[in-house]
């Protein structure tokens, strides 16, 4: 790499590099399809970015296809990213570095942020890369471009041109290393799993005890109920044994009351 890349793309990169052309080093940059490069008038990185697209409009007759560069770039991806990235120019070089800037901007377009940041699946964000880069597998069963594709085929079986050159299990191996290499050392282990994750909820603020309804409610009608049994039942003509344990049991149930409430429980240091 030519230019600072954020942690874990460089080496995604390159091994997407690696499986377009069969090289990641500095002539991996030079290749057209079917290595035909020795074909060209002048080498690929010493053509500007509007020189590959003129020349890729009569690659894919002559050729087989347009495809240029280390991450092969399509004329169609070309001429798209020169209409959607504001710093792209025509006169710009094709060389390593801007080849290197534009195969982020795909990596970044495909989902490359999301999967880092646990939003996305390691099966979907290698599903995403093999719609860009047809060498590469998917890592599930799904629909491709023109059937239904088995885990380890090319999104673009099918098309009689294209299958995937990298085994399923290397490719997860090798995002398993680009999501750990993203990510600081005390973050949670692993790529994104199928299930999100649980969304914590903030505990709410419990109410002081002497403002919950609760309990002076209980410490009310308790007070309220002695009050009432002495004064309606005539209590105080019992024996004092007898008025003594009614009494006790009417400020039983209030404790009891009282003492499950959490915001009490909490204040005495008694567990749930």
């Amino acid at each position: 790499m030519t230019h600072t890349m954020p942690p874990g793309a460089a080496l995604l990169l390159g091994f997407i590099r690696e499986a377009e052309v069969g090289r990641r080093d500095r002539a991996s940059y030079e290749v057209i399809y079917a290595h035909r490069q020795n074909c060209l008038k002048k080498p690929l990185t010493a053509m500007t970015l509007g020189e590959v697209i003129a020349a890729q409009k009569t690659w894919s007759k002559s050729h087989g296809s347009s495809a240029a560069g280390g991450y092969q770039f399509m004329r169609a991806t070309l001429i798209g990213l020169l209409r959607d990235v504001p710093w792209l120019e025509e006169d710009q070089f094709f060389e390593p570095g801007l080849q290197d800037r534009l195969g982020l901007h795909l990596l970044n377009r495909r989902g490359f942020a999301s999967f880092l940041a646990g939003e996305i699946t390691l099966a979907e964000f290698g599903r995403r890369l093999a719609m860009e880069w047809a060498s590469l597998p998917v890592l599930a069963e799904s629909d491709g471009d023109r059937r239904r594709v088995k885990r380890g085929q090319s999104y673009y079986a099918g098309d009689g041109l294209n299958r995937a050159l990298v085994k399923p299990d290397k490719v997860e191996a090798v995002l398993r290393q680009v999501f750990s290499a993203a990510r600081p050392a005390d973050a949670t282990p692993g790529p994104a799993e199928d299930v999100p994750a649980a969304i914590a909820r903030p505990e709410g603020r419990r109410k002081p005890v002497a403002r919950s309804g609760r309990f002076w409610t209980w410490l009310l009608t308790a007070g309220g109920t002695i009050i009432t049994a002495l004064k309606e039942l005539n209590l105080v003509a019992l024996d004092w044994r007898v008025q003594l344990a009614i009494l006790t049991t009417i400020v039983g149930f209030a404790v009891y009351a009282i003492s499950s409430m959490p915001a009490v429980r909490d204040a005495l240091g008694l567990g749930r």
